[in-house]
């Protein structure tokens, strides 16, 4: 079939107006729930791992290139071929989890695909504050501890926040892979289209995750902004 030989208004407008395709445990709204926890969760574990790491060493001014290039491990990685690993391996267990095997598999590829941009831009933007600012910070008697939280950080932020908008979107629309070995979200709709034949829920699902993932980039571009704003 090919699925671009539809009536593509009138049988998206059927698939986007029938409840059935909202409704239910294989219904938009469900696997928008279970699509937004795994990259929610997917994105606190990256920030949690990552920011620390490259902002103590982006103040340190050591290890920086280090942390950058094994981090970007997981760009180097085909995202499906970590993926099928994961899934296959020794992680988890069919009942671990909200999601399984299949589930965590994908949260910890999902985690390996966000640390890049968190670290990198992190580290990058710790690295790019003025040296002048920090010396007269430290001229002031200002400890590492303050210089950081209160001279560093602000000043990095912007750039912080644009790696982690970079990480937010991607993640987001990545997460559609998890239906490839039976895991949750949004890619369950999409793979089910395909093997229905069902072009409609195909380009009306995608549309979703699309779209969304607009939003979050508008979002975030307007968070970028504000912090960027001198106070």
């Amino acid at each position: 079939m090919n699925i671009l030989a539809i009536d593509l208004w009138g049988d998206l407008w059927g698939w986007f107006s029938d409840p059935a395709s909202w409704q239910g445990d294989d219904g938009v709204w469900h696997r928008l729930g279970e699509h937004a926890l795994l990259t929610v969760t997917a994105l606190l574990i990256a920030a949690l791992i990552g920011l620390p790491i490259s902002l103590w060493l982006g103040h340190l001014g050591k290890g920086g290139v280090l942390a950058i290039n094994v981090t970007n491990v997981g760009r180097a990685i085909p995202v499906i071929a970590l993926l099928s690993l994961l899934s296959v391996g020794f992680v988890g267990s069919a009942n671990l989890g909200p999601f399984g095997r299949a589930g965590l598999a994908t949260l910890l590829t999902l985690t390996a695909f966000a640390l890049p941009p968190i670290v990198t831009n992190t580290y990058t933007a710790m690295r790019g504050v003025d040296p002048d600012l920090v010396e007269a910070a430290r001229g002031m008697g200002m400890s590492g501890r303050q210089v950081l939280v209160g001279v560093e950080l602000p000043a990095a932020l912007p750039v912080i926040v644009s790696g982690i908008r970079l990480a937010v979107v991607q993640v987001w629309a990545t997460a559609t892979i998890a239906a490839l070995v039976a895991g949750p979200g949004m890619g369950r709709i999409i793979v089910h289209g395909y093997d229905s034949q069902d072009g409609a829920e195909v380009i009306g699902a995608s549309i979703i995750v699309a779209f969304i993932a607009l939003l979050l980039d508008l979002s975030m571009s307007v968070l970028q902004r504000a912090v960027g704003k001198p106070g």
